[in-house]
């Protein structure tokens, strides 16, 4: 995988998976994370061709394949905080889930398989790098990987606009798994169905909905607010 970028590029030399070889202009490669790094010189040109995108940032890196985790291992920590995934479709949108993700010290992200957007050089670069240091896993079933959850004690709270009970009534104690929905359709039905409470997010405005990644982001902070007791 081609990792671009140089919050990206940084984030993967600071995490779990090696950087087999690193490109970077003159410029970026005067940066302070780089200089005890092996970097090849390249020009802006040269960095677009093996990246594939303009916004490389002067630097661009080889990577290890993505190390996917274990759904079980997510499960399996003390009262874990999960966020789950379904069916979300834009890189960008999934690389800002795990940004606020891993800044809210979630446990880790659980994707399907199937019909979603995987770790990508995108989504690397929309994370900013958070993708080095969260697990994130893939599972074949949404709606069993949630039955799983809740024979490890944990609640499963889905997000839906239509939601009679809003996002700040539940205490949020113990294992905690947060179900978003795609960018149009929101959750499925048989997801939704899997969920143990829906929650929504009021909303004072126009707008009828706000975007899944600023729905994480409202989410995950208040659910880390009710854990701290804030």
């Amino acid at each position: 995988m081609i990792v671009y970028g140089r919050r990206a590029v940084r984030e993967l030399l600071r995490g779990r998976r090696r950087a087999t070889r690193i490109w970077a202009t003159a410029r970026a490669g005067r940066e302070p994370w780089l200089r005890a790094a092996a970097v090849e010189p390249a020009d802006p040109a040269e960095l677009e061709r093996i990246c594939g995108s303009p916004d490389h940032q002067g630097v661009c890196a080889e990577a290890e394949s993505y190390p996917y985790a274990g759904a079980e291992r997510l499960l399996a920590a003390p009262e874990p905080l999960i966020v789950v995934l379904d069916e979300i479709q834009d890189p960008q949108n999934l690389g800002a889930v795990c940004r606020t993700a891993e800044a809210a010290g979630a446990t880790g992200v659980v994707l399907p398989e199937r019909r979603s957007a995987h770790v990508s050089a995108a989504v690397c670069r929309a994370s900013a790098g958070a993708v080095e240091h969260l697990a994130v896993a893939r599972v074949r079933n949404l709606a069993d990987f949630l039955a799983a959850a809740k024979r490890a004690g944990c609640w499963c709270y889905g997000a839906a606009a239509d939601a009679s009970v809003e996002y700040g009534t539940p205490d949020f104690d113990g294992g905690v798994v947060l179900v978003l929905g795609s960018e149009g359709r929101g959750l499925r039905p048989r997801v939704a169905a899997a969920c143990d409470q829906l929650l929504r997010i009021p909303l004072r405005g126009r707008t009828e909905s706000l975007n899944v990644s600023a729905a994480a982001a409202v989410l995950l902070y208040r659910i880390l607010q009710r854990r701290e007791g804030t």
